[in-house]
């Protein structure tokens, strides 16, 4: 027996420094909910989850710019769609004003009308969302994914022939012939709109669906994050009670250790 070097406390007090440590660590896991809580818990788990979190970003701002297109288009749309009825009503005016049984007078009448619907149509197009304008040759290139890759939607330019043609300043229906002539233009400004908002349409719809994959891919992202980072409340809740027995143990059995020595004093006696 030696009592200079007690083998047995050291080796109790390694055993209790181990399972302090088990049980700080549970203890921070727990409290924080995340499984990862210094690189060394999961040095590879963290440099994903370091990447996943980033791509989840990306996606949160992919989607924030398909939101934003999707207002734009459909504001585009509620704009068109009265400018669709105020061309509706100039057609039918130019119909009016092409009946024979009406005097100049009267077409005078329908010129103002239709001199109206021509300004408020001039207005429209003029307008903005956020700065943008809503009607010109510019496309628009809009990010749908979280690498930056974008479709592009081709501006409704509503300074083009046909609609220009239709709201010229020269455009009326004070006369027969000046009726007949709006007409023609009318007509083909209606054609071209129609087209137009079935192009919004589409536009609408292709927004639609990546809105949804992103939604999607961001949701799987966050489960695949969470696998890697997020603790098993569960696991950790049986390991921090396993920690907490063994450092109880292993305190009552360090002080045991430390008693031992204390045996040689009756072979002194």
């Amino acid at each position: 027996m030696v009592i200079n070097t007690n083998l047995a406390a050291q080796s109790s007090s390694h055993h209790l420094n181990t399972s302090h440590t088990r049980l700080a660590q549970s203890l921070t896991r727990l409290s924080s909910g995340s499984r990862i809580v210094q690189p060394a818990d999961d040095a590879a788990g963290l440099a994903v989850s370091t990447k996943l979190d980033a791509q989840i970003h990306r996606i949160q701002g992919a989607r924030a710019n398909v939101s934003n297109a999707t207002s734009f288009v459909q504001t585009q749309d509620g704009y068109l769609k009265k400018i669709a009825q105020a061309l509706d009503r100039m057609s039918e005016l130019s119909i009016l004003a092409q009946d024979a049984t009406k005097s100049d007078n009267d077409r005078a009448l329908y010129n103002k009308e239709f001199t109206e619907l021509k300004e408020y149509i001039n207005t429209a197009t003029t307008k903005e969302f956020n700065g943008v304008s809503l009607f010109s040759s510019n496309a628009l290139s809009v990010t749908v994914d979280s690498e930056g890759g974008a479709f592009t939607m081709v501006g409704i330019d509503m300074g083009s022939s046909p609609y220009a043609a239709a709201i010229d300043s020269a455009a009326g229906v004070s006369t027969v012939s000046l009726a007949q002539s709006a007409l023609t233009n009318i007509k083909a400004a209606i054609s071209q709109l129609a087209n137009d908002r079935a192009t919004i349409g589409a536009y609408q719809a292709r927004l639609a669906y990546s809105g949804d994959q992103l939604a999607i891919s961001k949701q799987n992202l966050m489960a695949a994050t969470s696998r890697i980072k997020d603790v098993d409340i569960a696991d950790e809740s049986t390991e921090y009670a396993k920690a907490t027995i063994l450092v109880q143990s292993g305190t009552a059995m360090l002080a045991q250790a430390n008693q031992v020595p204390q045996t040689v004093l009756r072979l002194l006696q």
